[in-house]
């Protein structure tokens, strides 16, 4: 197997979408995958981060133990308004090889809806491997258009992400792996200005 990247996008997509996901209540998880859109209660003026690694997700909902994050949504969007996104991209924190001081990061950070963070990919039993996954931060005009605009479905895959969990729990890694969404490179094309 080649050696992954340190920084690649690697997700479910098809010609038109990508696959993200997100965690949360059933209160608004189980409305939004009802009805395949979020309910009116999603607060579109706040930050909201979306994550094309299924992986990643259990890391962060503790396969969807944690308060407030019971119910794991995968959220089928439309991939002109992610690869969008990625383009007016600002690093969440300053890197001196991408931004010329503080300053001009702090001013690329404050107009732009969208930001990324590059963190850790988990394996089966949540440990992080060297290589990063993807997270974008999506603000204003962002984060109501993934609410209202690119989104084209929205499936609750709780029911999985515990199937896969009691699997691993109880050692049958292999079968548990074969349960895991397929996620590929995804092509995002030239990144530089997010790769710190």
């Amino acid at each position: 197997m080649s050696e992954v990247p340190t920084r690649q996008i690697r997700a479910a997509h098809t010609d038109s979408t990508i696959t993200v996901y997100q965690a949360y209540a059933p209160h608004l998880g189980l409305p939004a995958a009802r009805d395949g859109r979020f309910p009116p209660d999603w607060k579109r003026e706040r930050m909201t981060w979306v994550k094309p690694s299924f992986l990643w997700m259990m890391y962060r909902c503790g396969w969807a133990t944690k308060a407030g994050q019971e119910t794991v949504l995968a959220v089928e969007i439309d991939r002109a308004g992610f690869d969008g996104a990625l383009r007016g991209a600002c690093l969440s924190h300053y890197a001196s090889g991408v931004h010329a001081d503080r300053a001009s990061w702090k001013r690329s950070l404050a107009r732009s809806p969208a930001r990324v963070q590059w963190d850790p990919e988990r394996d089966l039993h949540l440990n992080p491997l060297p290589y990063r996954s993807l997270q974008l931060g999506l603000s204003g005009t962002a984060s109501a258009a993934y609410a209202d605009e690119w989104t084209v479905s929205i499936r609750d895959v709780t029911p999985l992400v515990r199937e896969i969990h009691g699997l691993v729990r109880s050692g049958a890694t292999e079968a548990a792996r074969a349960l895991l969404p397929v996620e590929t490179v995804y092509p995002a094309g030239p990144l530089d200005h997010l790769r710190a």
